[in-house]
């Protein structure tokens, strides 16, 4: 409970005497308190109507932006002076795009010397083969053919060894038209020992091989270009055999061993075909450089003659 002292006192007594002192009400104020500290813009930087000290006109750089006609610094990052993704990615299509531009360039070009090759053998050839007087030049005068064979193989030596023939444009095309020449002439001149039946069934069977080697070694993913060393062995096996072949038939010892030896010679040339045109593409472990489009059509001119040559002894001893 409270006292009589505490208590408040009526509300009729409070309206008709009112009295100050009863409750400690706030004192008014006498002086006037301190105004705010105004806002005081940037330099340049005027109010709606041209009144310092409100807020800035809209269109004004913002909070966190400095003033006009105040120089700021630029802090450095990680990425400066580098080139962007962007340019990265740029750089690397173009730079795919023209080496597989120059890729495409010369494997076209191997392939038309290529073609131009192969016609002028299989038309020599076919003379030689059709033509009886020229058979029996061929057949009564065997030197011509060993002078084709010397001739081959000087000229051989010189593309393999002398790199500036291979490069220079003029040389190069007097050469390989030597090589072909000659390389044609041995092949007519072996095709005319064997009748029109086992040459045209020789023919047959080497571009139903050129094209089907071809066509995988454009679409597999094996890579036979690191395999160099075993067909340098097989080659080097193939020329043993070869030379027991030759001894064993002086001979008559065993009749059939030609064919024999003729299978494992096609098998082995194929392989180097496979070798010598994955060598072209470009994709792989080993690539033949652009500049060396004589060597490319060179190596698969050989192989693919070579192949009619072996696949010519069994189709001749099949005939016969």
């Amino acid at each position: 409970m409270t006292s009589t002292i505490d208590s408040p006192p009526p509300y009729e007594e409070v309206i008709l005497h009112p009295k100050s002192d009863m409750y400690p009400y706030p004192p008014p104020h006498t002086m006037a308190s301190p105004p705010p500290p105004s806002y005081s813009p940037s330099p340049g930087m005027t109010g709606y109507w041209g009144q310092s000290g409100v807020y800035p006109q809209c269109g004004g750089p913002g909070p966190g932006f400095p003033p006009t006609g105040i120089h700021t610094t630029t802090i450095p990052t990680l990425s400066a002076g580098l080139p962007t993704a962007n340019t990265d990615m740029e750089n690397f299509f173009s730079y795919q795009w023209d080496s597989t531009s120059i890729r495409h360039a010369f494997i076209r070009k191997v392939y038309l010397i290529l073609t131009a090759q192969l016609a002028v053998t299989f038309s020599v050839v076919a003379v030689f083969t059709f033509v009886e007087p020229v058979k029996k030049f061929v057949i009564k005068y065997p030197g011509i053919y060993w002078a084709s064979l010397v001739v081959y193989f000087v000229v051989y030596c010189i593309l393999l060894c002398c790199k500036e023939p291979r490069r220079k444009f003029p040389c190069n095309l007097v050469l390989l038209g030597v090589f072909t020449l000659a390389l044609s002439y041995m092949s007519g001149s072996i095709s005319s020992y064997y009748s029109t039946k086992a040459v045209f069934l020789a023919m047959g069977i080497t571009a139903v091989v050129c094209i089907s080697v071809t066509v995988f070694c454009f679409q597999t993913k094996v890579d036979f270009t690191s395999c160099g060393g075993l067909l340098c062995i097989a080659a080097v096996l193939l020329t043993i055999i070869g030379i027991v072949t030759a001894v064993v038939l002086s001979f008559q010892y065993v009749p059939w061993l030609h064919m024999v030896y003729a299978a494992i010679g096609a098998l082995v040339y194929t392989l180097f075909l496979v070798y010598n045109t994955q060598l072209l593409l470009g994709n792989r472990e080993l690539a033949i450089s652009p500049e060396e489009y004589v060597y490319g059509a060179l190596s698969l001119y050989i192989d693919i003659v070579h192949i009619f040559f072996f696949i010519l002894q069994v189709s001749g001893a099949a005939t016969d």
